[in-house]
C-alpha cells in the first residue's frame, strides 16, 4: 500500500557524510568474525523484510551503507519511503557478495529500524490530531549527527519540522527570560538585535516560552510572533488561548502523549511540539535473512 503524503526531499551530501562516519565506526580494518569465517566469497541473495506494520523510512540510506562496501551489490526495492508496511512485507532484495552483505548488515537495520519507527510513530500522532486543525512538530531532542535523518523520518510520518537548530529560529527559552530579566525585556532585546545586525534574522519569527499566564499576555502585548505553552495543564492552555485571541500563534510543549495529544489539541493550540518523536520513537522490527 502507498503512503498518499509524498516524500520529502532528504540532503544527501549530509547524509553520505554520516554513513561515512557511520562505517568508519563500525568496520574499519575489517569485518573479523565474517572473514575468519568465509576465507573464499561466494554470490548469495539476502531479503530485507518488516516484521510489524509501519510506515518505510531509510531505504536510500541503508543502500548507501551497501554501496560504501561494495559498489556491484544488486539492490532490487520493492517499497520506497512513506509506503505503509504490513507485517511481512518484502522491502529490498540484495544480491551479491556474502562478505559484503553481512558486514553491512546491521549498520543497514540501524538505519531502517529507527527511521521507520520514527515515521510510524509520527504518523500515529498525526492520525490522533488530524480535523483539529494543530499541527505536531518535532524539536532539537534528536541523537547527535542524526538530526537530518531523523527529521526527515518526521516529516514522512505526517509530522513537521519546528527548527533545525540554533542557527534557523529564534526562541526564547526560560532560562534566556531569567538572564533577561523578563518575558517582555528578552523580547525588546531581541528585537532590537535583529534590527542592528548585518544578518537577515528578521525573517524569523520570535517565539518565547511562557509557563504562566501573565508571561503569555506579555508575550503578546510585547509582540513576539509565538508563545510556547510549556507544561500548561489542558485548563491552562485554552485560557492562554482565549488570551492570545488568535494575534499570535500558540504552541503547546512538554509532557504530550498518544494518550493525551488530542486533548491538548482541542484546547485550541495551533502546533503541538513532542519531543519523544525522535527521542522515544520505538524501532520498527525488519529484518534481514540470507535465502
Amino acid at each position: 500500500m502507498k503512503n498518499e503524503r509524498k516524500p520529502p526531499v532528504l540532503d544527501f551530501e549530509k547524509v553520505d557524510r554520516l554513513i561515512e562516519a557511520a562505517v568508519e565506526e563500525d568496520v574499519r580494518s575489517g569485518d573479523v568474525t565474517t572473514e575468519l569465517l568465509f576465507e573464499t566469497d561466494v554470490p548469495c541473495r539476502a531479503l530485507v523484510r518488516a516484521k510489524q506494520p509501519g510506515i518505510l523510512a531509510g531505504v536510500d540510506v541503508a543502500r548507501l551503507v551497501f554501496e560504501k562496501l561494495d559498489k556491484n551489490l544488486e539492490w532490487q526495492t520493492s517499497k520506497t519511503d512513506g509506503d505503509v508496511l504490513a507485517a511481512g512485507s518484502e522491502i529490498v532484495s540484495i544480491a551479491g557478495s556474502q562478505k559484503h552483505i553481512l558486514t553491512g548488515e546491521r549498520l543497514a537495520l540501524n538505519v531502517l529500524q529507527r527511521l521507520s519507527g520514527i515515521a510510524t510513530f509520527a504518523a500515529r500522532f498525526a492520525e490522533e490530531v488530524k480535523g483539529t486543525g494543530a499541527c505536531v512538530v518535532d524539536t532539537r531532542k534528536t541523537a547527535p549527527g542524526l538530526r537530518e535523518l531523523e527529521k526527515y523520518a518526521v516529516r514522512l510520518g505526517g509530522c513537521g519540522n519546528h527548527r533545525f537548530g540554533l542557527y534557523d529560529g529564534i526562541l526564547i527559552k526560560d532560562n534566556h527570560i531569567k538572564l533577561a530579566g523578563g518575558v517582555k525585556k528578552a523580547i525588546e532585546k531581541v528585537k532590537s538585535g535583529v534590527d542592528a545586525s548585518e544578518h537577515n534574522y528578521a525573517r524569523f519569527p520570535i517565539e518565547v516560552e511562557a509557563k504562566e499566564l501573565h508571561q503569555v499576555s506579555e508575550a503578546v502585548e510585547a509582540g513576539a510572533d509565538v508563545v510556547m505553552l510549556d507544561n500548561m495543564s489542558v485548563d491552562l492552555m485554552k485560557e492562554a488561548v482565549r488570551i492570545v485571541d488568535g494575534k499570535i500563534l500558540t504552541e503547546a510543549s512538554g509532557g504530550v502523549t498518544l494518550e493525551n495529544v488530542k486533548r491538548v489539541a482541542s484546547t485550541g493550540v495551533d502546533i503541538i511540539s513532542v519531543g519523544a518523536l525522535t527521542h522515544s520513537a520505538p524501532a520498527l522490527d525488519i529484518s534481514l535473512d540470507m535465502i
